[in-house]
Formats: structure tokens, C-alpha cells, sequence
């Protein structure tokens, strides 16, 4: 991936998309354990759905291979060197990457670069589960039962993410605030 197959538009994507998922971070997870800490269910795993959504946006806007992956290491670069909400030192660089680069992945496979629904949807369980994943791997390290758990909510609230960020990129494109033509 080299940073000349983008264009300014298209970085200029990718660079919003990585600073809107940092931004909203702090914001979702808050509400997230709202609703799902008295009911002793893993916020975390239920917020990354909704803040992944832009890392799976920023790619189906951009529609290029390694956008994913570009939008997840600027978003760990990010809160590595702010040290904002979210950070887990050098261990960002793996828990916020890897579910850019698995995204490209997927994508790759398919052959589709979230520009239907099926590829967002799947993106975004693909995105929040190895966030999960990693982040227990890393940190948590919880039993098989609450990781199994914690794993079938990001797959369900990863999905939700995937379907949002499809329905915002149709908007964007039916408002002709974007175009096809800037998609690739």
C-alpha cells in the first residue's frame, strides 16, 4: 500500500475517518455501559460496532484496497501519541490496526470494497470481532465463557455498524455529497 495510490480527496477521507472514530470513542462506550453494565454485559464489545463503523465508511467511501488499514493505523497513531481515551500504549498499534487489515482482507476475498451492503455488514463483524479479540488477548484475558459472550455481541453490534455505515455512504452518494467517481 503506498500512500500515492490515494488521492488528496481520498486522504483527506481516510484522515476524517480515523479522527471520527477516536472522537467518538469516549462518547459511545460511555453510553454504551450505560445500557450494558447493570446487565453485566461487555460494553466495550457493544460500543466497537458503533465506532468501528468509520474505519468500515471511510473504506467503502474510498473503495481502495489498503484504506481500511490506513484509516486503523492513523487511528492508532492517534491515540498513541494524544494518549486520549483508548490507548494501550505500544499495544495500539495491534488492538486498533488489525481490524483495519482484516477488513482489507476480508475485502480483498470478496472483492468488494464496502460498496454493497453484504461487505459493510461483514466489514464491520470482521472489524469489531478482532478488536474484541485483540483487546481481550491483550489485556483482559477472560475466561471462555465471557469471551465467547463478549465475541457473539461484537459479532451482533459489529453488524449493526457495518449496515449503518452502508446507509450512510447510500446518503452520501444520493445526495451527491459524494460520487462514484470519488470512490475510486
Amino acid at each position: 500500500m503506498r500512500l500515492r495510490n490515494f488521492s488528496i480527496f481520498q486522504l483527506i477521507i481516510i484522515a476524517l475517518m480515523a479522527a471520527a472514530g477516536v472522537a467518538t470513542k469516549p462518547i459511545v462506550t460511555a453510553l454504551a455501559h450505560l445500557v450494558t453494565g447493570p446487565l453485566f454485559i461487555p460494553g466495550g464489545a457493544f460500543a466497537g460496532g458503533f465506532y468501528m463503523l468509520f474505519i468500515i465508511l471511510g473504506g467503502g467511501i474510498v473503495g481502495k484496497r489498503g484504506a481500511t488499514t490506513l484509516i486503523a493505523f492513523i487511528q492508532a497513531l492517534l491515540v498513541l501519541v494524544t494518549g486520549i481515551y483508548g490507548s494501550h500504549g505500544a499495544a495500539s498499534l495491534l488492538t486498533y490496526t488489525a481490524p483495519g487489515l482484516l477488513v482489507d482482507l476480508l475485502w480483498i476475498i470478496i472483492r468488494r470494497y464496502g460498496d454493497n451492503l453484504i461487505s459493510c455488514f461483514l466489514g464491520g463483524i470482521v472489524a469489531n470481532l478482532c478488536g474484541t479479540f485483540f483487546v481481550n488477548l491483550v489485556f483482559f484475558r477472560l475466561p471462555l465463557i465471557p469471551l465467547l459472550l463478549s465475541l457473539a455481541l461484537a459479532v451482533f453490534s459489529g453488524g449493526i455498524g457495518g449496515v449503518i455505515a452502508h446507509n450512510i455512504r447510500k446518503l452520501l452518494l444520493k445526495h451527491k455529497i459524494i460520487t462514484g467517481a470519488d470512490c475510486v
